[in-house]
């Protein structure tokens, strides 16, 4: 408990308490709002004193950044396996690039504390933190938008890298937008029972796989793969991408 704590004597020691932290904040990320977690809450669970929690992160925030880093690698690993096995590369680009747009979605929907911590990063997250651990996060970060930018253009080739890039950004810039607003109150819930008001309600999965389509759609048309990146089925040059046929 908080009373006994002493103080890690090796790396491996630290990293062990570190991990013990960062497994409670998970599981307090997953019963409430990101914005009822506190710290003072964080160390009565993990059997620390508040200053003692703080020997290893600096801050809420900083403990916030790393499970948001840590849940873009779960993520990415379903996208990984999701991708592949949903998307037909014998399918025109028309019917690929909303398929991935379905997938994508379809992998966030269910993933709360994800799309939660996506939403918040900005505007709370990055507030509080030194510039060690911003740059430390942004560099997670690139990596992690690289990463997934480069799954998108197995399965849309099509896409050239600077597409597959933007693309990837504004996947988080969608859930980070679309997200707080499919969370409405329950004063909102009241009001969109009027029906001249209805239409403004957000259901997440849809308006997010609306918006990755017409993103995805965008991204094809304005940053296209060269052609010699994009054989085509008998293995000489391609046509001119169209979305909308063959």
């Amino acid at each position: 408990m908080a009373g006994e704590f002493q103080r890690a004597r090796s790396e491996e020691q630290r990293e062990v308490r570190r991990q013990a932290i960062l497994r409670v904040a998970a599981d307090m990320v997953e019963e409430m709002p990101v914005a009822d977690l506190t710290l003072n809450e964080l160390s009565r669970r993990v059997g620390f004193a508040k200053s003692n929690v703080l020997r290893y992160f600096e801050s809420r925030e900083a403990v916030l950044l790393e499970l948001l880093d840590s849940a873009w690698q779960d993520w990415l690993r379903r996208v990984a396996t999701e991708l592949p096995r949903s998307v037909d590369a014998n399918e025109p680009v028309g019917a690929r690039y909303q398929r991935v747009a379905s997938v994508v979605t379809a992998s966030l929907v269910d993933d709360r504390p994800f799309c939660e911590l996506i939403s918040v990063s900005a505007a709370v997250l990055e507030r509080n933190i030194s510039i060690d651990v911003a740059r430390r996060y942004k560099l997670a970060a690139i990596t992690n938008i690289n990463a997934y930018a480069e799954l998108v253009r197995r399965a849309l080739p099509e896409l050239g890298e600077q597409g597959a890039f933007n693309f990837s950004a504004g996947t988080q810039v969608a859930i980070a937008g679309i997200w707080p607003l499919a969370q409405p109150s329950e004063a909102m819930l009241c009001v969109y029972d009027d029906p001249a008001l209805a239409q403004l309600r957000l259901d997440f999965a849809t308006a997010l796989e609306e918006m990755l389509a017409s993103l995805l759609a965008g991204c094809l048309a304005r940053w296209p793969a060269t052609a010699s990146v994009i054989p085509d089925r008998a293995g000489g040059d391609s046509d001119p991408i169209n979305i909308n046929g063959s």
